[in-house]
């Protein structure tokens, strides 16, 4: 009920002009998103890369249905790819395809993400497809498959484990020889669609990691489930495979104390930072992945400045 509750407030008009405008709120926005400009992102990468982190940036933004929003977001986009050149960051770029105009015409989203693309080509920096809500998962797909027909490689796809299709995409997507990064899922879906026991979702997502270890190309464990982690941690270790084979996956400002422990022991960690003005939905869509965040976030705020900061480590956080 909770969470079906946050879900319905991260796409109410209402909700987010009452609680944006609330400076707990935005206070509590910056652990999950450093800012809404590019430095803001570039200064967080920075500071994750100092710590052994690698990372992903995403400027938030989706369904996008003006052609101006959609080329200020490739705009914003490029100069991201420019900054994290110019600083020899170790960092990619997520993106959504409906930012880039996929519900306004194929012929400009192909002409506003080509520059994104050709920009990444460039500099050599790897692009990601964010998976949005069930009913953008085939033009999602088959939007990717597009752009991998055409010969561009240094691309990869996000799949959601609730999903009950998703066996047969991680198939298609191993066969194809394309990146994953698999992830549980943030989205309200019915129950014809994705499975909504969360022990169902949990054994679906070790099911799908273990495919992904054996026979995919450098798949993302995107996950703060302490319980799916140790199963990867388990089954990398059982059948011999190497940490560089893999990365797990989190989100900026959750989890630290496993952050910091998988780098301990040798793993690869990315970590992945959003920033932009949309920042709203995307709080609550975390905070419904398991709503006892909220009072996690709360108390982390107040005790921490630094979303990675060394201070107190933290037992409690998503179970993404």
């Amino acid at each position: 009920m909770i969470r079906r509750s946050l879900l319905f407030l991260s796409d109410s008009p209402g909700a987010k002009k009452l609680l944006t405008g609330t400076p707990l709120t935005r206070s509590m926005s910056r652990r999950f998103v450093p800012g809404e400009r590019v430095e803001d992102v570039i200064r967080a990468t920075e500071e994750a890369n100092r710590k052994g982190l690698t990372v992903t940036a995403n400027y938030l933004g989706e369904a996008v249905r003006n052609r101006e929003q959609a080329r200020a977001a490739a705009n914003t986009y490029l100069d991201l790819l420019d900054r994290i050149a110019e600083g020899a960051l170790d960092a990619n770029i997520s993106l959504k395809f409906t930012q880039m105009g996929q519900d306004i015409d194929e012929g400009f989203l192909r002409e506003n993400l080509g520059r994104v693309l050709e920009r990444a080509r460039e500099h050599g920096t790897f692009i990601r497809f964010d998976m949005e809500g069930s009913d953008y998962t085939q033009r999602t797909l088959d939007a990717f498959e597009e752009l991998w027909t055409e010969g561009w490689r240094d691309i990869g796809v996000v799949l959601q484990a609730y999903l009950k299709r998703t066996a047969g995409d991680v198939r298609r997507m191993i066969d194809l020889g394309v990146r994953v990064r698999i992830c549980k899922g943030a989205y309200a879906e019915p129950a014809n669609v994705a499975f909504q026991e969360m022990h169902r979702v949990r054994e679906n997502f070790i099911e799908m990691i273990r495919w992904l270890l054996a026979e995919g190309v450098y798949p993302g464990v995107a996950t703060h489930d302490e319980a799916v982690i140790r199963a990867t941690l388990e089954h990398a270790r059982a059948e011999g495979i190497d940490p560089a084979r893999f990365e797990f996956q989190m989100l900026y400002g959750v989890r630290r104390d496993l952050q910091e422990q998988l780098l301990a022991e040798g793993w690869n960690v990315r970590v992945y930072i959003p920033f932009g003005e949309k920042w709203y939905p995307y709080l609550m869509r975390r905070l419904a992945e398991r709503p006892d965040n909220l009072l996690f976030m709360v108390g982390s705020v107040v005790r921490e400045s630094s979303p990675f900061g060394g201070g107190r480590r933290q037992g409690n956080g998503s179970g993404s």
